[in-house]
C-alpha cells in the first residue's frame, strides 16, 4: 500500500471552512441570545426600579388619581400607586398579587402592612418573576426563571391635600 495518497488526503483542505462555520456557528448564536435574554432581563429590572420609585414619589403625596373607568370618581389611594406604577412600567405586566405596601408610623420601630399617612415611612415593593424566552438559557435556571425584587422606601409629606 502506497502512503503518499492518504497523506495527500490529510493535507487536502477542502471542506475545512465549512467544518468550522459548522463548529462556531452554534457558539456565535449562543453567545447572541444570551446577550440579548439578559439585555432583556436588565431592561426589566430598571423598568421595576423606575417604576417602584415613580409609584413610591406619587404615595408620598397623598393624592390620588381619577377613575379611568368611571367619569367624576377618584381611585383610592392605594389604587391610584398601583395605577402610577403601571403607568411607569407599560410594558411589563405586574398583578396586585406582586405589589406589597407598608408603611413605618412615626416612632415606631417596625413595618406595617398597608398605606400610610401624613409623616410616615411609605414603603412600595415589587416582586416579578421573569421567565427566559430562550430555551437554552432556560435550562440554566430553575423552572426557567428568575424573581426580580425591588423596593423603595419614602417620607410621606406632613400634610395631604
Amino acid at each position: 500500500m502506497n502512503p503518499r495518497p492518504l497523506f495527500g488526503r490529510l493535507r487536502d483542505h477542502t471542506g475545512s471552512t465549512l467544518v468550522e462555520a459548522a463548529l462556531v456557528t452554534p457558539l456565535v448564536l449562543l453567545l447572541t441570545f444570551s446577550i440579548i435574554e439578559f439585555a432583556s432581563l436588565f431592561y426589566a429590572y430598571l423598568a421595576l426600579e423606575n417604576g417602584v420609585s415613580q409609584a413610591t414619589r406619587f404615595a408620598v403625596t397623598g393624592n390620588v388619581m381619577d377613575d379611568p373607568t368611571t367619569p367624576g370618581a377618584q381611585l383610592s389611594r392605594q389604587e391610584s400607586i398601583k395605577a402610577a406604577l403601571r403607568q411607569a412600567t407599560p410594558t411589563l405586566t405586574i398583578s396586585d398579587a406582586d405589589l406589597t405596601f407598608s408603611h413605618l408610623p412615626t416612632g415606631a420601630s417596625t413595618w406595617v402592612n398597608g398605606i400610610g399617612g401624613p409623616d410616615d415611612i411609605e414603603k412600595l415593593a415589587v416582586t416579578y418573576t421573569w421567565t427566559f424566552f430562550t430555551p437554552l438559557m432556560r435550562a440554566f435556571f430553575r423552572n426557567g426563571q428568575v424573581t426580580l425584587a425591588v423596593e423603595s422606601a419614602m417620607k410621606n409629606e406632613g400634610r395631604f391635600e
